[in-house]
């Protein structure tokens, strides 16, 4: 039995957004053990704000301040806490209808186990002890055996607003390649780039795929495509990445290998940035060890004729 391929990875960058007058007031006024909802035509509270009544979609502005304390409405369990959530130990997740609010609020409840929580009991919040204007200034909810907790009446106006907000998206996961990348894969070990013909349409498709997504059928037939090929676009790279020792600016093209179907993805080198162009015929370049080529070379050869790759474009 062939070994079954599969590498981790990570896909993260930090999401930036600007806020809008509603959202920055609940914000600041969760830095500042504030909790502010949004007044709609027909006088329902929502908590979270929002700046259109999802019912009329008409603009709302009137800040409402709420209770900190509040009752579960939902809840699920967690058993097993990732990173990055609230909390490190297992808890709740829970919708919470804050006393004064008419929707609920999504976040976690500090409990010893399941059977701890229930539908209907009351909570409160657990305010963090640093805050800089997040949800994650509410650190959590705490069960809570009193009524309602009182209000400041803060009408939503701060003189230091928060104006933006940073959130780090991150996704964990392992991939594992099929049949035909797997094939593809062992090729490139092997110095050797290998695509898939479609029956139908007879396209090459790399890195093949399995199946033609334009015919549907299934592809098996397998042909060795390049070494060599044609940029067909590219862009210029500016901001450098995370982790990726390459000094920018640097060059990140589509390249339509001799035989191929369609082009795939690879990075020129060898030649300065802003002379790389659309024709220019280029070369893998191996490091020592590796699986894959590091880059993509100029080969000397003349540029290819636009009519040769326009419909690999």
């Amino acid at each position: 039995m062939p070994e079954v391929l599969k590498a981790p990875l990570v896909v993260e960058f930090p999401f930036t957004r600007s806020l809008g007058p509603v959202q920055r007031a609940f914000l600041t006024g969760l830095r500042e053990r504030v909790v502010l909802g949004v007044r709609t035509g027909d006088g329902r509270v929502l908590v979270p704000p929002v700046e259109y009544d999802p019912v009329t979609a008409e603009e709302i502005r009137d800040l409402v301040e709420v209770a900190p304390t509040g009752t579960v409405t939902t809840w699920a369990w967690n058993h097993e806490p990732r990173r990055g959530q609230p909390l490190d130990t297992p808890f709740a997740w829970v919708l919470v209808r804050l006393d004064g609010a008419d929707t609920a609020l999504l976040h976690a409840l500090d409990a010893p186990g399941p059977d701890a929580v229930r539908a209907g009991m009351r909570v409160r919040v657990r305010w963090a002890g640093e805050r800089s204007g997040a949800i994650t200034d509410i650190a959590c909810f705490e069960p809570y055996e009193g009524g309602e907790a009182g209000t400041s009446g803060h009408d939503g106006q701060f003189g230091d607003a928060v104006t933006g907000i940073v959130a780090q998206a991150r996704l964990d996961y392992t991939y594992s390649p099929g049949r035909a990348q797997s094939a593809y894969i062992a090729a490139l070990s092997g110095r050797r780039t290998v695509g898939e013909r479609c029956p139908s349409c007879r396209k090459v498709y790399v890195p093949p795929r399995g199946a033609c997504p334009t015919c549907g059928v299934a592809t098996s037939e397998q042909v060795e495509v390049g070494p060599r090929g044609t940029v067909t676009t590219f862009c210029i790279v500016n901001i450098k990445a995370k982790n990726l020792d390459i000094e920018v600016p640097y060059v990140y093209a589509h390249i339509a290998l001799d035989g191929a179907g369609l082009a795939l993805h690879g990075r020129i080198g060898g030649i300065p940035y802003d002379q790389v162009r659309m024709g220019l015929r280029v070369e893998p370049v191996w490091a020592d060890g590796a699986r894959h080529p590091d880059h993509y070379r100029p080969t000397g050869e003349p540029d290819a004729d636009y009519e040769t790759y326009k419909e690999l474009l």
